[in-house]
């Protein structure tokens, strides 16, 4: 068994960034010069959730040569929080605290902000990404932070930290990203509010981990002066994005599901079958971020990498996988506080269909819920183009304003 392991130039820079960034990335990113701040103290010190475990001073730079920083104020954090059984784990992040004055109503707001698909292997965390520059969702980030809201970007469980990504885990995510949030009010360095307003932000993984924390929230951190999510993406039915993507050019999002759920879950043992191309290869996605992975692996079948020549696909509706899947689905719980949720009709990574479904879930529960879809030809040009209406979704919220819904008419 492997050990477990506001303008068209803004749009423009964002699409170039992602295009690039997740093509090119090699995985080869040099560590910052606090490795050892990701090591966590064994025993983790008591507390409650959300709170900082160590913090310092960090970088967020735009561009690789960093010759751009972003316009703010940045710390890097680890803080407590739990893991997909509720157990104690250490997350790191970074809060960010923008040099533009908040002039809005109220107190300056604080977005979880959920990244998309980084990789598995530690130096793909994006703190470390942020301090070189080489966050593709940078660019994203400075047009929050030009609107003066408070940002904490969440590394998820086990990136940069000791362990295997537990990626797209639903339980895992949603508790970081809440967590996060959490740990920047406390930390006092940073001079965000302590109790101000609220919201999460993501697309593909970043959107599933923003939808799980939607739905999380009312239960897990009731206290947070929660005013909405944006959903993007969102990886909603782990079972339909597999058999999507095998033998699609992003094969190698499915092995760090796989790698992540071995991870996450004991009693999986993925050896039992997968043949010896397919544990080699499995093995070293564990180690790579994600424009290596893209680069080393479009379109793989699965079925050459198993023993009795079965796609992955095929074990999903048989235990223990079955039940692991059923606990990774969001669109079970309604969200207490409104969402947008945004999806190209035309992804080519996050199939449409189950992105809706989890939409008309949440209608059909009760919930607030603007979907959007969009006629982008791929899944890195809705980025993009979605933003637009994200921002103006969160500046509302924070405006105190109606919330819109659709539901009932997709």
């Amino acid at each position: 068994m492997r050990t477990p392991r506001r303008s068209f130039r803004t749009a423009a820079l964002c699409l170039t960034v992602l295009t690039s960034m997740a093509v090119t990335a090699t995985g080869t990113w040099a560590e910052p010069e606090s490795s050892s701040f990701y090591d966590p103290p064994a025993p983790l010190p008591p507390g409650e959730n959300g709170d900082i475990i160590r913090h310092e001073p960090s970088d967020f730079f735009l561009d690789p040569l960093k010759t751009v920083p972003a316009s703010a104020e940045a710390h890097r954090i680890m803080y407590r929080s739990t893991d997909t059984h509720g157990d104690p784990m250490a997350v790191t992040g970074t809060v960010l605290t923008p040099q533009v004055p908040w002039t809005g109503a109220g107190e300056r707001p604080i977005i979880g902000y959920a990244v998309g698909t980084q990789g598995q292997g530690d130096q793909c965390a994006p703190s470390k990404l942020m301090a070189a520059g080489k966050e593709y969702e940078g660019a994203f980030l400075q047009g929050m932070l030009a609107r003066g809201y408070g940002i904490v970007v969440t590394d998820y469980e086990g990136l940069g930290t000791p362990g295997v990504h537990t990626y797209v885990n639903s339980a895992s995510e949603g508790h970081a990203v809440l967590d996060a949030v959490r740990a920047a009010q406390r930390l006092d360095e940073a001079g965000l509010p302590d109790d101000g307003p609220v919201a999460t932000s993501g697309y593909s993984q970043g959107g599933g981990a923003s939808a799980a924390a939607a739905e999380l929230q009312a239960d897990y951190a009731p206290e947070l002066d929660f005013r909405g999510s944006y959903a993007g993406a969102v990886p909603a039915d782990l079972g339909a994005v597999a058999e999507f993507l095998d033998g699609s050019p992003y094969f190698g999002f499915a092995g760090y599901a796989i790698n992540g759920v071995e991870a996450a879950y004991p009693e999986v043992d993925t050896d039992e079958i997968l043949n010896d191309r397919g544990e080699r290869i499995l093995e070293e996605i564990e180690q790579q971020c994600v424009g290596e992975t893209v680069v080393r692996y479009p379109f793989t079948q699965s079925s050459t990498l198993t023993e009795d020549g079965r796609p992955l696909s095929a074990y999903l509706d048989e235990e223990p996988y079955a039940a692991i899947l059923a606990e990774q689905r969001i669109g079970d719980r309604a969200p207490e506080a409104p969402v947008l949720v945004a999806h190209s009709a035309f992804d080519d990574i996050v199939p449409y269909e189950q992105g809706r479904n989890m939409a008309r879930s949440w209608c059909e529960e009760g919930a607030t819920v603007q979907f959007s879809t969009y006629p982008s030809p791929t899944h890195l040009a809705t980025a993009v183009a979605a933003f637009g209406e994200a921002f103006a979704f969160l500046e509302a919220r924070f405006a105190g304003l109606p919330a819109p819904g659709n539901c009932g008419s997709f």
